[in-house]
């Protein structure tokens, strides 16, 4: 079984950067995809980056294309989400994902962390 835990979520101002890591343990991380997803106030959560293992294969949501970044050090059993220029609209709880393949889908991820909160004022 997969363990995933988020960290580095805080408070940044509008056209700032960030840098989600999210840690990984358990012995399927290695051959699996991991994803970003969302949940801002009120809304749903929604798909924001995902790769595979080898990081061949990465998908972003068209909202944060060119603006965010999804990389992986598999030796480490770590995955991150670089953020620049963000927006306040960006404002969620940011969970991390660990599934068999990279998709925009939640219901492909079998493994879920617990999130972190990034707010970004204007």
């Amino acid at each position: 079984q997969v363990q995933v835990e988020e960290s580095g979520g805080g408070l940044v101002q509008a056209g700032g950067s960030l840098r989600l890591s999210c840690a990984a343990s358990g012995g399927t991380f290695i051959a699996g995809a991991m994803g970003w997803f969302r949940q801002a106030p009120g809304k749903d959560r929604e798909f924001v980056a995902a790769c595979t293992w080898s990081s061949s294969y990465i998908l972003y949501s068209d909202s944060v294309k060119d603006r965010f970044a999804i990389s992986r050090d598999n030796a480490k059993n770590m995955v991150y989400l670089q953020m620049n220029s963000l927006k306040p609209e960006d404002t969620a709880i940011y969970y991390c994902a660990s599934g068999p393949v990279a998709s925009r889908t939640q219901s492909r991820y079998n493994y879920w962390g617990q999130g972190t909160q990034v707010t970004v004022s204007s």
